[in-house]
This record gives structure tokens, sequence and C-alpha cells, in this order.
């Protein structure tokens, strides 16, 4: 219990550090943390965890949303969709907070730039990229883009391909296109900001 208490303890701070990044979200967020404290010292433990993770999941959802602004813009001779970001617990998809823009070019094509961190599945992808053989096993090759290491696959019979890119051990940035050439895909790999990606606390 101890243990358990001290990870929130550590959210809270996190939290205070975050207040200016979303008022509504801090008032929140304060307000539960201080709820699950009062619950807690009471020996109300069920309703304490209750309080506290939902005060973890809107800090999540405001760092989330901060990543929104590493999505680039759409290039030129494209189209851009509303930016959208999802703060997901552990029970879905392993967890993790992740940022999405969605791009179309015309009637046909279309990319899809998706940057992923605090994800426990972002191991087996830092295993794929740091081992060729697992890494090429299924058609994918090793590329630098930005002097980052990259997994790049496409098909250039079908016009579709996608590129995995892990920046700093910690984030995964996934470029997938459809009815789009190789050098668009690229170019979109290209737009991120992996400098900044690789500065996020």
């Amino acid at each position: 219990m101890k243990r358990w208490i001290s990870g929130r303890v550590v959210a809270l701070s996190v939290c205070l550090g975050l207040l200016s990044c979303g008022p509504v979200f801090a008032d929140e967020v304060t307000d539960s943390i201080t709820q699950g404290l009062d619950q807690y010292k009471k020996g109300s433990y069920a309703e304490s965890m209750t309080s506290l993770n939902f005060a973890a999941q809107k800090i999540g959802q405001i760092k989330a949303d901060g990543l929104k602004v590493l999505i680039p813009k759409p290039l030129s001779g494209w189209t851009g969709e509303e930016v959208v970001s999802q703060a997901a617990g552990t029970a879905m998809f392993g967890g993790g907070l992740s940022a999405e823009g969605k791009y179309h070019k015309g009637d046909k094509g279309d990319v899809t730039v998706k940057i992923v961190t605090d994800s426990p599945l972002l191991q087996s992808m830092m295993m794929l990229i740091s081992n060729p053989m697992f890494a090429t096993s299924n058609g994918g090759k090793l590329e630098k883009i930005k002097n980052q290491t990259a997994i790049v696959k496409y098909e250039a019979e079908g016009k579709r391909g996608d590129i995995n890119v892990v920046v700093a051990g910690k984030v995964l940035v996934t470029v997938e296109g459809n009815e789009v050439t190789k050098d668009e895909l690229m170019a979109y790999a290209k737009a991120v900001d992996y400098e900044k990606i690789a500065a996020m606390p």
C-alpha cells in the first residue's frame, strides 16, 4: 500500500508542474488528489484509488494534448484533419499517450502520422530496431531519417507502406500511407521534429 500511494504522490508532483497547461483539468486534478488523500487517511482505500486514478488519467490527458503540437502540418498539396490525442489506461493496448494526424491528397492518397509514448509496447519495437534480423524479416528495411534509425516498409505495387521510428528510447513515431509514393511517405516522416520529441519530459 505504501508503494501504491507513493506512486500517486509522484503523480501529484507532476500535476503541480502542469497546472498552467490546462486550468480546467488542474482544478479537477487537484480536487481529486485532495479527495483521494483524505479518503486514504480515513482508510477508504477503494474510494481513494478511484479518486487518484481519476487524477492520474487527467494528467495523462494534459500530456497527450501536449503531443498534438508535435504532429506536422499538412505538406504542400495536402489537406489535414484535426489532430486528435488520447490517454489510454493500461487496460487498453498496454496503455500510453498518443496524438494522431491524418492527411489527404485529393480523392486519392492518405497518410497518418502517430506519436505514442509512455507505453510498455514500445519495448518490443525497440527490440526490432536494434536487431536487423527481426527488422528485415517481413520486408522492412533499416534506413536513417534525420539521424534517426527507422524501419521502412513500402509496397510499390500497392502504393502503400509504413515507417516506424523510436525516438530517445521512449517515443514511437509511426507514418502510414495508402495510394502514395515512397517519396511522399518519406516526406511526412522527415517533417516530424524528432529533436523536440526527444526533449519531451
